[in-house]
């Protein structure tokens, strides 16, 4: 018997299913190794760190092994875990100042080129100074512990909100905002329906930034305070531990800043990606 002769149409039909499962595999691949490949790279790294402090036998008050910080951790869980409470207040709450004062003075921004031509450049003297030639002052000025560590990580984290949603504000398309005007659209209408939703991934990308800043801002603003006691932060907890050479436990401090700062980062990642999922471009890619 002869073998069946393929036509072009079928010829290229096989040819795209092949290139299909490829580009499907190629995915798979993908998706397992954007997770696997850092996990195995950090657990290589904590590997290397442990094998460091038993090669040269560093004493763990220099170079704590990782089981000692896992240790610290476990040991001292109550009163890190207060300063990780407190951390986190100092930052939502400025993160939740900096998201209503970007945003409401953006919206002042864009409906007036005046207001913008004259307070920008305020914001930008607070971007660009450092937050510890700032603190002498607000030292002098506020007198509260608490609200001196909220204006300092507020200052840090104010600034991406305000540019960012900013920007998308002022880059709505020109068609569309005519479109709005011959329809008799009134200003408000015009920032409600049209100017809003096209600054929100500018704006979402604007709070992944001032999320990660704020938890910055918190804990310099901490040390630049030199906040002590009870009521302090994990800053006051790597100061303490420094001046007592507990390495173990500066390590512990620092593990759940990072790991806070991460968790922060994948929320607001996660809220980003549910907000735009359904209509902007860079979440549908993100789903392709």
């Amino acid at each position: 018997m002869t073998a069946p002769i393929m036509t072009g149409t079928e010829s290229r039909a096989v040819r795209l299913d092949a290139e299909e499962a490829r580009r499907l595999r190629q995915q798979r691949v993908e998706r397992i190794g954007r997770w696997l490949l850092p996990l195995a790279i950090m657990i290589a790294a904590i590997w290397f760190w442990d094998r460091i402090c038993v090669w040269n036998e560093i004493p763990k008050y220099i170079l704590p092994r990782p089981l000692e910080v896992l240790q610290t951790l476990h040991d001292d869980a109550g009163l890190l875990f207060t300063s990780l409470l407190f951390t986190l207040k100092i930052t939502f709450l400025s993160l939740l100042l900096a998201v209503v004062g970007g945003v409401g003075l953006s919206v002042l921004f864009a409906q007036s080129k005046w207001v913008e031509m004259s307070f920008f450049p305020f914001a930008i003297v607070l971007q660009v100074t450092p937050i510890v030639a700032i603190f002498p002052l607000i030292n002098i000025y506020v007198n509260n512990q608490t609200a001196k560590l909220l204006l300092c990580a507020w200052i840090v984290a104010f600034f991406p909100i305000l540019s960012n949603t900013t920007l998308g504000l002022n880059s709505v398309d020109r068609n569309l905002r005519d479109l709005f005007r011959l329809n008799g659209a009134s200003r408000w209408q015009e920032l409600w329906h049209l100017r809003l939703p096209a600054a929100m991934p500018y704006f979402l990308g604007g709070l992944k930034i001032a999320g990660g800043l704020s938890l910055i801002g918190a804990v310099v603003a901490e040390f630049v305070a030199g906040a002590s006691g009870q009521a302090s932060g994990l800053a006051s907890r790597i100061i303490e531990a420094g001046y007592r050479l507990n390495a173990p436990r500066l390590f512990a401090a620092l593990i759940l800043i990072s790991l806070t700062g991460i968790v922060i980062f994948l929320v607001l990642s996660l809220i980003s990606h549910l907000v735009l999922r359904r209509w902007h471009e860079s979440a549908l890619k993100q789903e392709g």
